[in-house]
């Protein structure tokens, strides 16, 4: 299927299934944290995907090729963004599969029906306040900071949505670690398995993946970091074997 393109916008190939995406550089791109959580979520066969800020629906199309769940749903905020994430399913021929909606991650509570979800993904706005802040009304500074959602936005509609037992990840910045895991267990969502990933083995950690539990038992696993260069512009063996790198 073809689609088009508007005029600041490109077409990148996934490297997945043949699947490609349609980008504005412009406005905002995916990065490395959101490939890294779609490989470090799970989701089993036939489950319900929830991605909170799908962005330009990324994080669904790579776990459709990574995964056997049923159906998956993108909320975005951002009319352009939502489109071109609708245009990249349905050019990818995965509009049965994935289904994109315009809303706020405020009100998905009002959207979804509670506990409707088996896993929810997350690669929300890292930074608050105002450091780096040029303009709030550009989606790179929407994308970047919590201007439209907070932390607390997230965890809480994530439990909300979540059926007990049902599974939640998170990508974000370890210099939050602390508040995040208290944010989870505020809303019952247990913390299960953390990973840190590292730009190099001698550097200090700037992301960190996370998997909670709806209503599980207290007990976190510590994975092995995740290292992503060996040298400048080199990836690592694990980045290229497990994430196509």
């Amino acid at each position: 299927m073809t689609v088009e393109l508007k005029e600041t916008e490109r077409l990148d190939d996934l490297q997945k299934n043949g699947y490609r995406i349609i980008q504005d550089p412009g406005r905002f791109c995916f990065g490395m944290d959101a490939v890294l959580l779609s490989g470090f979520a799970r989701a089993g066969k036939g489950d319900a995907v929830l991605d909170l800020g799908t962005g330009t629906g990324i994080l669904p199309i790579l776990m459709e090729a990574k995964t056997q769940a049923g159906h998956f749903t993108g909320l975005e905020i951002q009319p352009q963004s939502a489109d071109m994430a609708r245009r990249s399913v349905a050019l990818n021929g995965l509009s049965d599969k994935i289904e994109i909606i315009t809303g706020d991650i405020r009100e998905a509570d009002r959207l979804f029906r509670s506990a409707s979800f088996d896993v929810i993904t997350c690669n929300p706005p890292y930074m608050i306040g105002q450091h780096g802040l040029a303009n709030p009304d550009l989606p790179k500074a929407i994308a970047r900071h919590e201007i439209l959602c907070t932390l607390d936005d997230v965890v809480r509609q994530s439990a909300a949505l979540l059926r007990v037992g049902g599974h939640f990840y998170l990508v974000h910045r370890p210099f939050r670690l602390a508040e995040i895991l208290a944010k989870l267990v505020e809303y019952k969502l247990e913390p299960k398995r953390m990973r840190l990933v590292y730009p190099y083995v001698d550097k200090e950690p700037n992301l960190v993946l996370l998997e909670a539990v709806r209503g599980a038992r207290p007990r976190m696993t510590v994975e092995k970091p995740l290292v992503i260069f060996t040298e400048p512009g080199v990836y690592s063996r694990e980045i290229r074997e497990d994430y196509g790198y």
